[in-house]
């Protein structure tokens, strides 16, 4: 038929148009993933019409029922045939989540690429929701024409022949729809011309009056799988989504392997590897990924703390939750299929807040994460008292209560079945997010609130007549009992009164929350979210209680007062006023400054950084920084995340903000996240990197920051991290040009002779540096000399660092020597080459001990006790040259020192303990 060829063609480029349309929820992934490379098949079951809607949600229930699993190019197999020439009615249900529109989204897509249902020569979709929203009549053609206008005149939906045969129809979503098969309600029909609402047509395909040769494919939750007689349905089949680790993790492999849609991640591959060590474990991780949506959240969190870049959009934690919920509820209403209530609609998602976002707030404000049944009753449905709300309970206790809520897994293990069974959230920050969103949106009210709340709704939809009918009374009405009833008037400025104590309450609490001493013991909030992902490696502490840290709870409530996040909550129906938020904001504001003066952990300053980032509110942010002297997240553990969000949070405030000092040692940062740090860099006159894992590489980015005409650095620590000479020559390259730095530690990067030569050459060209530190290096005699006597000649320098070098006793006195002056007057240049200088002690050998004290069980041990050997046997030489007591006593002193650090050394030897490093 090559007249039907074209048109066929334009319904497949079209919907090949519709379902390739990436979701903007998707584009955080980079806009690279298509549903044909990224799709993993859910677990579909065959299910008896007996059965009903009998869901069993565990993931770990064997295999038994696998026998029965399908695939969709299965669902309208020729068994289905009635044998009267009448198309199959396939029912696909299942929970939220479980990915029912997914499939229909990529069986549309194989259709079109021809590699399924190819009996079918028109696969029209159709979603119920909108089909809901058509006020009027339409017949069956002209609903196919709407849509699908190249199909006007097709003969596959007119009803001659049995070409209809040839035709799938699918509905998506049908419990959005009101469907009513009673014959006195919907009328029965055959023709296609016929003009009707949008549901009696689909309930006469369903009977099989119109167009009896179709199939169809419905979609649906548990909640409506009744709403169809059993005798119009053929088949009912159940998605269970992934039922195993292993779809689990071929689902995560397609999401985080390909991460530039070229060669495997590295970093990717070790994340999934970890992740499915968790899911093999039985854990409460693999309980919530039994939904493909949780997976998604799941990749979509991992994402943003892994492979945040420079370039990526800013994405939020709160973005990223709110978004999931709009991916699944965006629009929805809790419908009870009564097609004659003229009530009006309750947003899902707020009756989400009221019952399961007020039992998340119950659990943060009593410190609990696991409920049990007589919580759930008591929180979820307990002030129930008409029968619509009954009715409404009961689906959302179908379709919704399990999407939040499942039973606790780790607690379980090793309880019997009279045990009280537990339940937690999915994933556990949104337990955090729920009783955010629940305190935010004001549902947390207390009975003054209520009082005036209730009177001022009442007296707004009075409006005139209240004033008519008490400018009436005031005529008759003696003046005592006449202002009595004026007091009416008030309650409306009492109402905004109480409102806005209320949402300073909010505020208050939000800070009170942030800076709470006992969290001073705990990880910052991104390695907790990571951890509740990938698991806890090795021994892990055994928990007697199922309390948690809620740090991620005013965070949220922080992060939902962004205009972004409030726009989407908005189209779930939970609106957040914006002088709600005026007044929240104004509140925080003055707490969190407060806040931020007190000297703070580094894991907890690092929580306010994530805060501040998370309002999005950058004269917020710069208004909270002002009084910060100093960050310091020395041992925090620094992600691309943690370093966007740093850079962010700085990058807010004016160009003349700055720091004393950035402290970011021991923070794990590599050459990779140096460029995310940049902007931080110039808001800082003391950079601390000391052990870190920067290399060669990163010095031609620390020159161009010493280069650039703002820099504002007087001291760099570079110190444990393996520069060596390549590395150190970047360096040095910057000091002709710079003019701000004043101290430069380069102590164990590997330097040798040549970059002590060069730094010699090159002091002569920098006029303000005070403070020269190249301890512990690979520099020998002639190299020190140098380079000392470079420093004595320099204008400023006063102090070089050159002890656990390679130098002689030669080179050591020869040091000394240089270091005082030439002639009378001169400057004198602290040498710090050992404990002693000929035969007296240095008077600055406290401050090398100590520095060789608090890094030496990170150094090469071996090379450390021989430096110390060497001391000691200086110390003893010296000792000898003096017969004074006191100097004898001081002697004893320094070396008691040195064995202390010599034994500390023996003793870490032999346990093979290792400190954290200073």
């Amino acid at each position: 038929s090559q007249v039907t060829f074209l048109p066929f063609h334009q319904l497949t480029s079209r919907l090949l148009l519709w379902f390739s349309h990436l979701p903007r929820e998707e584009k955080q992934f980079g806009g690279y993933f298509s549903p044909e490379t990224m799709h993993v098949e859910p677990l579909i079951l065959k299910r008896n019409p007996e059965d009903g809607k009998g869901l069993s949600t565990s993931p770990y229930k064997g295999n038994a029922s696998v026998s029965h699993a399908l695939t969709v190019e299965q669902l309208f197999d020729g068994s289905q045939s009635d044998g009267q020439g009448r198309g199959p009615n396939v029912l696909l249900y299942g929970a939220v989540g479980t990915g029912k529109s997914t499939v229909v989204r990529k069986l549309v897509l194989d259709w079109c690429a021809g590699s399924v249902l190819s009996q079918f020569k028109l696969v029209l979709p159709f979603s119920c929701e909108d089909l809901s929203n058509l006020s009027k009549s339409t017949s069956l053609r002209d609903l196919v024409g709407r849509k699908y206008v190249h199909l006007r005149k097709t003969a596959f939906v007119n009803g001659d022949g049995n070409q209809a045969r040839e035709v799938l129809f699918i509905f998506n979503g049908m419990e959005k729809m009101n469907l009513d098969f009673r014959i006195g309600s919907t009328d029965l029909c055959s023709d296609p011309n016929e003009a009707l609402p949008p549901a009696a047509i689909v309930v006469n395909l369903l009977r099989k009056y119109l167009l009896p040769e179709a199939s169809i494919l419905i979609t649906t939750r548990l909640s409506a799988v009744d709403y169809i007689p059993k005798k119009y349905v053929s088949r009912y089949v159940q998605i269970c989504g992934f039922n195993d680790p292993d779809r689990q993790r071929a689902y995560f492999t397609s999401r985080l392997l390909l991460q530039s849609g070229e060669k495997p991640n590295k970093e990717a591959e070790s994340l999934i590897e970890m992740l499915y060590l968790n899911l093999q474990k039985e854990s409460q991780l693999a309980t919530a990924c039994f939904l493909p949506s949780y997976c998604w959240l799941t990749c979509a969190i991992l994402h943003l703390l892994h492979f945040t870049d420079v370039h990526a959009p800013i994405r939020t934690l709160t973005g990223i939750y709110t978004s999931f919920l709009g991916l699944n509820f965006e629009g929805e209403v809790l419908a009870t299929g009564d097609a004659s209530s003229q009530e009006p609609q309750t947003s899902l998602m707020l009756y989400v807040v009221r019952t399961v976002g007020k039992l998340a707030f119950d659990g943060v404000t009593s410190k609990r994460t696991s409920f049990s049944k007589k919580d759930l009753e008591q929180w979820i449905g307990g002030q129930t008292k008409t029968d619509e709300e009954l009715q409404q309970l009961a689906v959302f206790r179908t379709d919704v209560l399990d999407f939040f809520l499942v039973p606790c897994v780790e607690r379980n293990k090793n309880l019997t079945e009279l045990d009280d069974k537990r339940y937690v959230f999915a994933v556990p920050a949104m337990q955090d997010y729920l009783a955010a969103l629940y305190v935010v949106l004001g549902e947390n009210k207390s009975a003054m609130e209520k009082v005036t709340n209730q009177l001022s709704v009442i007296i707004g939809q009075a409006g005139e007549d209240v004033t008519a009918l008490l400018s009436i009374l005031s005529k008759f009405l003696p003046l005592r009992i006449f202002a009595i009833f004026n007091l009416v008037k008030l309650f409306p400025k009492l109402f905004e009164r109480v409102s806005s104590l209320s949402r300073g309450r909010i505020a208050n609490t939000m800070a009170a929350e942030m800076f709470r001493s006992e969290d001073s013991f705990n990880e910052d909030v991104l390695d907790q979210v990571e951890q509740s992902l990938l698991g806890v490696q090795g021994p892990q502490l055994q928990q007697e209680d199922d309390t948690g840290p809620f740090e991620l709870y005013p965070i949220f409530k922080g992060g939902l007062l962004h205009y972004g996040n409030r726009r989407l909550l908005d189209q779930l129906g939970c609106s957040i006023k914006s002088s709600t938020v005026a007044q929240i904001t104004h509140t925080l504001k003055k707490q969190l400054i407060k806040g931020s003066r007190l000297v703070l952990p580094p894991t907890e300053l690092m929580d306010l950084l994530v805060l501040l980032y998370e309002l999005q509110n950058p004269q917020l942010m710069a208004e909270v920084l002002q009084p910060i002297k100093a960050i310091k997240l020395s041992t925090v553990r620094m992600t691309p995340l943690k370093c966007f969000v740093l850079s962010s949070v700085l990058d807010c405030t004016p160009s003349t903000f700055l720091l004393n000092e950035l402290d970011l040692s021991s923070c794990h940062i590599t050459p990779e996240l140096l460029p995310m740090l940049w902007p931080a860099f110039h808001h800082t006159r003391s950079l601390n990197l000391q052990f870190n894992s920067l290399g060669p590489e990163s010095c031609a980015l620390l020159r161009d920051l010493l280069l650039g005409p703002s820099c504002t650095i007087k001291s760099l620590q570079l110190c444990d991290n393996s520069l060596l000479d390549s590395g150190a020559s970047l360096l040095l390259d910057a000091l002709p040009g710079n003019k701000s730095l004043q101290k430069l530690s380069l102590m164990h990067t590997g330097l040798g002779d040549c970059t002590a030569l060069k730094m010699a050459e090159r002091l002569s060209q920098h006029t303000g540096l005070q403070e020269l530190n190249v301890a512990y290096n690979n520099i020998g005699d002639d190299a020190a000399l140098t380079l000392a006597d470079a420093c004595r000649e320099h204008p400023t320098v006063h102090t070089v660092h050159l002890y656990l070098n390679q130098l002689t006793d030669a080179g050591k006195r020869s040091l000394h020597i240089r270091g005082v002056p030439q002639k009378k007057g001169g400057r004198r240049v602290k040498t710090l080459a050992s404990v002693t200088e000929g035969s007296d002690i240095s008077e600055d050998w406290h401050p090398i001990l100590n520095v060789i004290g608090k890094n030496s069980l990170l150094w090469e041990r071996e090379r450390v006790r021989e430096q110390l050997r060497v001391f000691l046997k200086d110390l003893e030489w010296g000792r000898q040259q003096h017969h004074s007591f006191w100097k004898k006593l001081h002697f004893h002193r320094v070396e008691s020192v040195v064995r202390k650090t010599l034994r500390m050394l023996e003793t870490s030897s032999t346990t093979g303990t290792t400190p954290a490093s200073k």
